[in-house]
């Protein structure tokens, strides 16, 4: 397959809930999205944007009502097997996982998922170890009930359960949501981790702007149903009225920076980390552009 063509791809989607009655919802329409190896996505809205629904149909958890998803150019609907199929492929981390871990072991936990891809033996146990490592877990905790574990501890070992399957792309709807400073860096680092290693894509849902500026390479803005942006964060950050209007904030270094602006110091309007407004600053001062 050419490594430049896209692992997964939307093509004028959309999807109406409840259809034909008085509750019929548009939840999204065209939209025409693609995701390719090694890229790092921010996947942002408010609340009913529709963020949701659009990472449902990328693993297959929900059906189009119109138009198609493509795993690898091939309809992920094409038939029964092939959906089941991509459902390992397109790893989907749900928001607080924590909450769906069941097994007597975190061994046994992070084994689930590609046990029931067909994996066993020394392969499985291999996976396991890597996914923990991957994560953040001691291969001490593997034998101790995952309920025994804290908070963020818990998290790290549902995330590890959807990394054992080794996807190609990896999607977490608010993977940081509850965690301390200390908890939130350190499962981002995890991720970076993972995207580097295995060169997948990982889509990452966040309400935290500084999350996804220090992290991603490219964000998505969905606004009712649609996509309103696409592109670098610095390209979307600099539309910080539009973005504004749609309910959503900018990195807090991007409002400092604005506001520095209009006091009338000549700096650029592409900041959105503090690594870029420190080094900016200090370009500034010494009288030179960053």
């Amino acid at each position: 397959m050419d490594p430049t063509a896209p692992i997964v791809e939307a093509r004028d989607l959309a999807h109406v809930y409840s259809a034909g009655t008085p509750f019929e919802h548009i939840a999204i329409e065209h939209i025409n999205l693609s995701f390719r190896a090694g890229e790092l996505v921010g996947l942002i809205g408010h609340t009913g944007s529709g963020k949701s629904t659009l990472i449902q149909h990328l693993n297959g958890l929900l059906k189009p009502t119109s138009g198609k998803i493509l795993f690898q150019g091939e309809d992920i609907w094409k038939d029964k097997k092939f959906t089941q199929s991509v459902r390992g492929r397109v790893g989907l981390v749900f928001q607080y996982p924590e909450y769906q871990l069941f097994e007597e072991t975190c061994w046994k936990d992070i084994a689930f998922g590609p046990k029931n891809q067909g994996i066993s033996g020394d392969e499985l146990d291999a996976r396991v170890r890597r996914a923990a490592g991957f994560v953040g877990i001691d291969e001490s905790l593997l034998e101790k009930s995952p309920f025994d574990l804290s908070g963020g501890q818990k998290r790290r070992v549902a995330i590890a359960g959807v990394i054992a399957m080794e996807p190609d792309v990896l999607i977490l709807d608010e993977p940081t949501a509850g965690l301390d400073a200390a908890g939130r860096d350190s499962i981002l680092e995890n991720i970076r981790a993972y995207q580097q290693a295995q060169n997948a894509a990982v889509i990452m849902v966040s309400h935290s702007m500084e999350e996804v500026a220090s992290l991603c390479t490219r964000l998505i803005v969905m606004n009712r149903g649609s996509v309103a942006m696409d592109g670098t964060p610095a390209e979307v950050f600099t539309r910080s009225v539009e973005l504004a209007e749609m309910g959503l904030s900018v990195p807090q270094v991007t409002t400092v920076f604005r506001l520095l602006r209009e006091q009338g110091m000549d700096l650029p309007a592409d900041v959105y980390t503090v690594k870029y407004a420190l080094r900016c600053l200090a370009a500034w001062k010494e009288g030179r552009s960053c």
